[in-house]
């Protein structure tokens, strides 16, 4: 196990170490704001569906075609778990404060982290089955997601559920996987490039915002809300699967994507809905540090099991 979590650990402090740029990158003024949502939506439209289509890119295999189905199952299921266990344990009288932390407790930063983390640990395989989760977490963010930022059902933007990038780009995806579809060399090769762009562009991403955060951390709740995204949440994930009878890369996939710290569009869905803005900025801060520590000790005790 320690071989294994030493692995994990090589790759996550490999993954700060970008993230350190983006540090620098915001003190020395080499990015701005504006360059650097600039850089979002390069990463957002453009590179995170190339990820996600490459991974689809393969020959069609029926075990794997099960294993994406599981991936949904248990995606679902455990984010109803996850909703039903924040709403539950964390209370707050400030009802802004409550949403942003019920919000980071059941989002995790899968497209940003966690991708780049499959990438590292399992390959092409390991993003096959994340995308999946992708496109889950993105169909529960513009439901759930909205809901309990703004606290209006009406807020709801059907559209956005199905027509964003992650959704798209994994529908396009299992169409060129299930028919199967071959790519030609001069299509499937940019993809590739731009593809190789999703480790560092997002790391420099959240380090820029690191620089800006606050790690002032005020009440008991912030820290179970920390609870429950970087171990309950990981650790339920993993049962889940494994209750499946699951084993290999799909379990330590499946563990990874739920692993990761509090989702970065945390902040950006609190400033739309004029909600605890500084708190979001603070917990997805304070989570991707903390990550550190909590990621190699979950992934590296699933990658035993498995």
């Amino acid at each position: 196990m320690i071989e294994n979590i030493l692995l994990v650990g090589t790759q996550v402090v490999i993954l700060f170490i970008l993230i350190a740029i983006g540090v620098v990158c915001n003190k020395t003024k080499i990015l701005t704001s504006k360059s650097l949502k600039d850089i979002t939506n390069l990463v957002l439209y453009i590179i995170t569906p190339c990820v996600i289509i490459n991974s689809y890119n393969r020959e069609f295999d029926l075990s794997m075609l099960k294993g994406l189905l599981i991936t949904i199952i248990a995606t679902l299921l455990s984010f109803a778990a996850n909703i039903l266990i924040a709403h539950l344990v964390i209370k707050d009288s400030d009802k802004k404060r409550e949403a942003v932390l019920r919000f980071g407790a059941v989002f995790s930063n899968c497209g940003y982290m966690s991708l780049p983390l499959q990438q590292a640990l399992l390959g092409d395989e390991g993003v096959f089955y994340c995308a999946t989760y992708v496109a889950i977490f993105q169909i529960m963010l513009w439901t759930y997601g909205i809901i309990v930022m703004s606290g209006d059902i009406k807020n709801l933007n059907p559209k956005k559920m199905i027509l964003n990038p992650g959704v798209l780009s994994t529908l396009i995806g299992i169409i060129i996987f299930i028919l199967p579809i071959t790519l030609p060399k001069i299509i499937i090769e940019p993809v590739k490039y731009l593809a190789a762009l999703n480790t560092p562009l997002p790391m420099i991403i959240i380090g820029f915002y690191l620089a800006t955060s606050s790690f002032n951390i005020k009440g008991f709740n912030i820290y179970l809300s920390f609870f429950l995204r970087l171990i309950a949440s990981p650790i339920l994930m993993l049962i889940i699967v494994y209750a499946f009878g699951i084993r290999g890369s799909l379990l330590v996939s499946s563990v990874i994507s739920a692993s990761a710290p509090v989702a970065a569009v945390s902040t950006m869905f609190s400033e739309k809905f004029n909600s605890d803005t500084p708190l979001s900025a603070t917990m997805v801060s304070i989570s991707t540090v903390l990550s550190i520590l909590t990621m190699p000790l979950i992934i590296g005790f699933t990658m035993m099991l498995a």
